[in-house]
């Protein structure tokens, strides 16, 4: 096998996260955005320690598991991976890819563990609380488009016009603003060139009430491109990547009710067609709603400025142009409040299933160890609470919050400040009293923290926990850790370390948070074994760490 060879070939199963193995007569190529039983063409383009990898140059003969998709846009946009495959086909696909991982790593475990499957989301189509649709154009100087990129390109954006991960609401809003725009004949931001005006559009959806957050994301540049464009604001109401003010309700127009001063630099003419422009896009969505085509409501409609030179959506400047800059979102009996910029799981409905999932393996984490971690009543009748939970990587606090009736204290530790801030307002507004959150970095909060944890809760990043800071949980010698994964190659790397150090898994279950897309969700319950493999395999290496 030879780098630039082309083969037909049949894919036997896909790793995670979209990795096809296809065998071909001289051996195995990994193909990327494959199906199991695809019959497909390919050309190598990797040989690296004896492991082929291969672009995918066509699909020969459809797999027969695919029954179609109800999307225009599969394999162009990139945002599904198994969208032509029945829901139940996708889930045995996931399942397998976690448990080959899992069984891989814990192949030198002694003691039993037990695989507990694949929990399905409630709902599998329209299931997105929040999108983040990009502006641009689908080939280079095309007409606007406004939605995700498409696969393997970071310029061509393709309208996602008939998305199914989300609901009616994020279709009407995207086009009717892809509309607007495109007949006003705004251009949008070029990458490379850094020049233009439309970069981003946000909208989240509170999948309880249905109230509906719409965020236009532009430069402060000139719309239109002229020389009068102004100068890039310095930050007022915004900080870093969120929005940190306490704005409230509006009558509709600016952020206090006020219609917003001209930049510094514009000539009055110039900033009048800028407000015209985006109070006619305000009026567009507020007339979805008078006229009865939005299911929702909108709780609010924003105008971010961004003059970043990355391809992201931060905030320099923040125009509230009706109602508010939030809502509510209900989850498990508590309440949240949602911005922009609040990290919350995407999917509501599988984040209960996920979030129950996680209480159910800390409760039996007590049970185990002698403390009962049930109903409060239980607890006051016990004498005593499940002790000191660490949650760490806490995001907004909303697992900690779920722990807090069945511990003594839960202290939360997440580098997001802004998350902090949430965190520490929706635990004060729950009534959670015994919720502490601490903004920083886990590697470095550890060392100041004088409570001892009894239970330690993972929910690290994508790319796991930091090399550093793992040494320093293992430590503690809690009895029970709890680790939740959204990558699971991630998981199993930072799982090697955990049973080199004395601990043991004892159960996992996969949790399907994102239909259609090769992403998944893993718990494990991992419990510690004798103190002398701790000692010996942690000690060592939390004393270089912590030089």
């Amino acid at each position: 096998m030879k780098k630039g060879q082309v083969y037909e070939a049949t894919v036997e199963r896909v790793d995670f996260p979209n990795k096809g193995a296809a065998q071909t007569g001289e051996g195995t190529v990994i193909v990327k955005n494959s199906l199991p039983g695809q019959r497909i063409k390919l050309s190598v383009n990797k040989i690296r320690n004896g492991k082929a990898e291969g672009r995918l140059l066509e699909v020969l003969e459809k797999s027969p598991l695919e029954t179609g998709s109800p999307c225009s846009l599969f394999g162009i946009c990139g945002g599904c991976t198994y969208l032509s495959l029945p829901y139940e086909e996708q889930l045995k696909i996931k399942e397998n890819q976690v448990k080959r991982l899992l069984n891989g790593c814990l192949s030198r475990q002694k003691e039993p563990w037990r695989w507990e499957g694949i929990k399905g989301s409630p709902e599998i189509y329209g299931y997105r609380n929040k999108m983040e649709f990009t502006f641009g154009d689908e080939v280079k100087d095309g007409p606007l488009t406004l939605g995700m990129h498409r696969r393997g390109s970071f310029y061509d954006v393709v309208t996602v016009g008939d998305c199914r991960i989300v609901d009616e609401d994020y279709r009407l809003i995207l086009r009717t603003v892809l509309d607007y725009f495109g007949d006003q004949d705004v251009g949008y931001y070029h990458r490379l060139r850094h020049e233009g005006y439309l970069r981003h559009l946000v909208v989240r959806k509170a999948s309880g009430t249905g109230e509906i957050l719409v965020a236009l994301v532009t430069t402060s540049q000139d719309p239109w491109g002229e020389d009068f464009c102004a100068e890039a604001p310095g930050k007022s109401m915004c900080e870093g990547n969120s929005f940190s003010g306490e704005a409230g309700e509006t009558s509709g127009e600016g952020t206090s009710g006020k219609k917003p001063a001209a930049l510094p630099g514009r000539p009055k003419e110039g900033h009048a067609a800028n407000e015209r422009l985006i109070e006619g896009f305000r009026e567009c969505l507020l007339e979805l709603e008078r006229s009865g085509r939005l299911k929702g409501s909108f709780a609010g409609i924003l105008h971010i400025i961004n003059d970043s030179a990355a391809d992201i959506v931060q905030c320099d400047r923040m125009d509230i142009l009706y109602g508010k800059d939030y809502f509510y979102e209900e989850l498990l009996g508590l309440r949240f409040r949602i911005s922009v910029f609040s990290f919350f799981q995407t999917n509501t409905y599988g984040a209960e299933i996920l979030y129950e999932t996680v209480r159910e393996y800390v409760e039996q984490a007590g049970k185990d160890s002698g403390r009962r971690a049930g109903t409060e009543a239980e607890d006051r009748g016990n004498g005593r609470k499940g002790g000191i939970v660490y949650d760490l990587y806490s995001g907004t606090g909303t697992i900690a919050q779920m722990m807090a009736p069945a511990a003594e204290k839960v202290i939360g530790v997440e580098i997001v400040e802004e998350a902090v801030q949430a965190a520490v307002r929706n635990a004060a507004e729950n009534g959670l009293h015994n919720c502490e959150f601490i903004a920083g970095d886990v590697l470095k909060v550890l060392d100041t923290i004088e409570e001892k944890p009894d239970l330690i809760i993972l929910d690290p990043p994508r790319d796991g926990i930091h090399p550093k800071a793992l040494p320093k949980i293992i430590a503690y010698g809690v009895e029970h850790i709890i680790y939740i994964s959204c990558k699971p190659t991630s998981l199993v790397r930072d799982l090697e370390i955990l049973l080199q150090a004395g601990y043991v898994v004892e159960r996992a279950v996969t949790v399907d948070q994102f239909p259609w897309t090769a992403n998944v969700e893993t718990v494990c319950q991992l419990s510690r074994k004798t103190d002398s493999r701790l000692s010996a395999a942690a000690g060592g290496r939390t004393e270089s760490c912590c030089d």
